[in-house]
C-alpha cells in the first residue's frame, strides 16, 4: 500500500503504469486530497487521479461517500493481487454515514424513483450533493434515482444495465471531466449500445484559482442549486411528458459566473446517434 496526496501521484504515474500495472503487481494506492482542495492552491487540488488512473488497464478505483464505505474499500483494495487498486477520498472529514436503499451488482441504490426519468450517479464526496440535486428536481415532477458505484473503474455492467432503464443520465465527480469518471460511463454505455443522453459535471480543463472549496465550487456550478437548473433545462429538452415548474426554476437561480465573471454556459446534452 502507498498513501500519498493525490496531485502527488501525478510525477509517480510512470511508475504506476508501467512498473505496476503492465506487471499485474497487487499495489494499493491510497489518495488523499483528492479533488478540490480549496485553500491549499491549485497545486494540491487533486482533480487529475481519475483522468490518469483511467487509462492504466486492469486498474480498480474506488471512491468512497463515507467513512463505512472507506474501511470496506480499503479490506477489498489489500485482496486484489494481480493489478493496482486506487482509492480516493477528501481531505475534509468525510460526511456520516449515507446509506442505501438497496444493492444491485455492486451498485449502491441511494434513492429509487418508480418512475425513471434521471439517473444521477454521485462519486465520492459527491454523493451528497447527488442526493440534494434530486431532492431539487424530484420538486419539477422529475422521477429521479441516485447511485454510487462504490468502485467507480472499471464501469460496473449493473451500471449500464440500469442507465439504459432511464431518459437523462448525470454524473457528479469532482475530479476533471476530461477523461474522468462521468466520460467513462459515457463510453461504457456506448459500447453496449445504449442510447441515454448523459450530462457530466465536474472540473474544467484548467488551473483552479485560490480559494475556498465551497467558494470554488460555487464558481465552477457544481452546487446543488445550480447542478439541479442545468439537469432542469435539458430535461424539459428531452423530455417533453413531463410538466415542469417554471416559477420553481426561477426560484433555482440564475446562470452563474465563472472566476473572471463571464456568464458560465451549460453543457449541451450529448446524444448519440
Amino acid at each position: 500500500m502507498f498513501a500519498v496526496y493525490s496531485t502527488f501521484l501525478n510525477r509517480a504515474f510512470d511508475q504506476l503504469l508501467l512498473d505496476v500495472g503492465m506487471h499485474h503487481m497487487g499495489v494499493t494506492f491510497v489518495l488523499d486530497r483528492a479533488g478540490v482542495t480549496g485553500p491549499d492552491g491549485p497545486s494540491h487540488d487533486g482533480v487529475w487521479d481519475t483522468s490518469l488512473t483511467g487509462i492504466v488497464p486492469g486498474l480498480r478505483l474506488a471512491a468512497p461517500r463515507d467513512a463505512e464505505r472507506l474501511h470496506d474499500a480499503l479490506h477489498e483494495a489489500l485482496e486484489v493481487n494481480d493489478a493496482p487498486t486506487v482509492i480516493r477520498y477528501s481531505k475534509d472529514k468525510l460526511p456520516d454515514p449515507i446509506p442505501a436503499e438497496r444493492h444491485v451488482g455492486g451498485v449502491d441504490v441511494l434513492r429509487h424513483a418508480e418512475r425513471h426519468d434521471v439517473l444521477v450517479i454521485g462519486y465520492g464526496q459527491m454523493a451528497g450533493t447527488a442526493l440534494q440535486v434530486a431532492d431539487r428536481l424530484t420538486k419539477q415532477g422529475l422521477g429521479v434515482s441516485v447511485i454510487d458505484p462504490l468502485w467507480a473503474l472499471p464501469v460496473p455492467p449493473a451500471l449500464v444495465r440500469l442507465a439504459a432503464d432511464y431518459s437523462l443520465v448525470v454524473t457528479i465527480e469532482d475530479g476533471m471531466v476530461v477523461g474522468g469518471l462521468g466520460s467513462r460511463v459515457e463510453l461504457a454505455l456506448d459500447a453496449e449500445g445504449v442510447d441515454v443522453p448523459v450530462r457530466e459535471f465536474g472540473i474544467p480543463q484548467e488551473f483552479l484559482p485560490m480559494a475556498t472549496r465551497a467558494e470554488l465550487m460555487e464558481q465552477l456550478g457544481l452546487t446543488p442549486r445550480q447542478i439541479a437548473r442545468d439537469v432542469t433545462e435539458l430535461a424539459m429538452s428531452v423530455m417533453p411528458h413531463v410538466e415542469f415548474d417554471l416559477d420553481d426554476l426561477d426560484d433555482l437561480g440564475t446562470q452563474d459566473a465563472d472566476p473572471a465573471g463571464h456568464a458560465r454556459p451549460g453543457k449541451p446534452v450529448r446524444r448519440r446517434s
